[in-house]
């Protein structure tokens, strides 16, 4: 029996998606590997989301990309449904994701992760240290109020919601 392959397709988020990427993350969220968010802070990210969507128009993955600074930015809430694990999708939202990051001109992804095996094939390297940004951009950062920024930054008050993650980035 010959199986044949499904097409994964990427496109950005429509509001439509909002209960689709609540979905996919609670299961994740539940075992603490991604931190769930209230329904209004995924409508506010909105536009910084891909939708992995399979042959039939089936939501089975999201991922987005979050700007820090001129220069850097975060993949953040990858995720692919149980049935799809293992099939490319969350490569491809990666790779897509990498691929918005050099349109918008930035030379640096970041990502917190329980998954570095998955995002050291996607090129990316553990962060020994905190010199990723200089003390000037360092300062700036702490007045952000978003806690992916704070998590970036290894600040004492995100511990609690990171224990166990590795901070890892990767140069474009």
């Amino acid at each position: 029996m010959t199986e044949t392959a499904e097409t994964i397709r990427i496109r950005p988020a429509r509001t439509g998606d909002v209960a689709a990427i609540k979905t996919l993350v609670a299961p994740l969220a539940e075992q603490r590997i991604l931190m769930a968010k209230e329904t209004v802070a995924y409508y506010e990210s909105l536009q910084e989301f891909r939708i992995a969507e399979s042959d039939r128009g089936e939501v089975i993955g999201c991922g987005a990309l979050h700007v820090m600074w001129e220069d850097l930015a975060e993949v953040r809430t990858l995720a692919a449904s149980d049935a799809w694990r293992g099939r490319g999708v969350g490569h491809a939202l990666v790779e897509r994701l990498l691929e918005d990051a050099r349109d918008l001109g930035v030379s640096r992804v970041f990502c917190l992760t329980f998954e570095v095996d998955f995002f050291k094939k996607h090129g990316f390297e553990v962060m020994a240290d905190q010199t990723a940004v200089d003390p000037v951009v360092y300062s700036e950062l702490l007045r952000s109020h978003d806690e992916g920024v704070a998590e970036f930054l290894d600040l004492a008050r995100v511990k609690p919601n990171t224990l166990g993650n590795t901070r890892m980035i990767r140069q474009l």
